[in-house]
């Protein structure tokens, strides 16, 4: 009885913990996070002209891509088709979306450069949602996140750049291919674009 006892108050006790260690976390956390990753990225980036190997550009593309969680971007990308596929092809299809989109985010390393200003941040218990306006020469552009925390550690779920959702864009561009022409044409385009990243 006593053992049963203890096991049911441990229990209580590591779930109070958890909810403090998630409520613990703080507007001025989830920046800090933004903010080292931003001086991270802007630090190998360099200024303009400046030329990469293919280690550097390697280490930009983990360093940009690191704390996003392209599992949940890809499941929100999908939307209902998600639940109705087999767990290999969900596998595959979220290996293929980050692939594409860890690609594509080198394709122009200059907005990396902008200044950035934090207009908003909101925490509610594991989730978050940053403003910032990404400011290059005289060209501002509102630059938003969805976060999660998981693990110790925020993670990036979706990302808004002039107002438009990552996440609903692409959504929008696979459920017309699948409403078209199925969901095995769906993965066989993007088995091809990954190739060629």
């Amino acid at each position: 009885m006593n053992y049963l006892k203890s096991i049911f108050i441990f229990s209580i006790l590591f779930s109070v913990l958890s909810i403090t260690a998630v409520a613990q976390q703080t507007e001025e956390d989830v920046r800090s996070m933004l903010e080292e990753r931003d001086e991270e990225i802007k630090e190998l980036v360099g200024p303009e002209g400046t030329t990469y190997t293919d280690e550097q550009r390697a280490t930009l593309k983990e360093i940009i891509n690191g704390v996003i969680d392209f599992e949940a971007m890809a499941q929100e990308a999908l939307a209902e088709t998600y639940d109705t596929i087999a767990t290999e092809k969900r596998e595959e299809f979220v290996d293929l979306f980050s692939t594409i989109v860890r690609d594509q985010s080198l394709n122009n390393l200059d907005i990396y450069r902008a200044k950035v200003t934090y207009t908003s941040i909101e925490v509610d218990g594991n989730q978050a949602r940053v403003e910032t306006l990404a400011q290059l020469e005289n060209v501002r552009t509102p630059v938003n996140y969805e976060l999660r925390f998981e693990e110790g550690q925020w993670f990036i779920t979706d990302m808004e750049i002039d107002d438009v959702s990552t996440a609903a864009s692409y959504n929008r561009q696979f459920q017309r291919t699948i409403a078209q022409n199925g969901f095995e044409d769906l993965m066989e385009r993007l088995r091809k674009r990954a190739a060629r990243a």
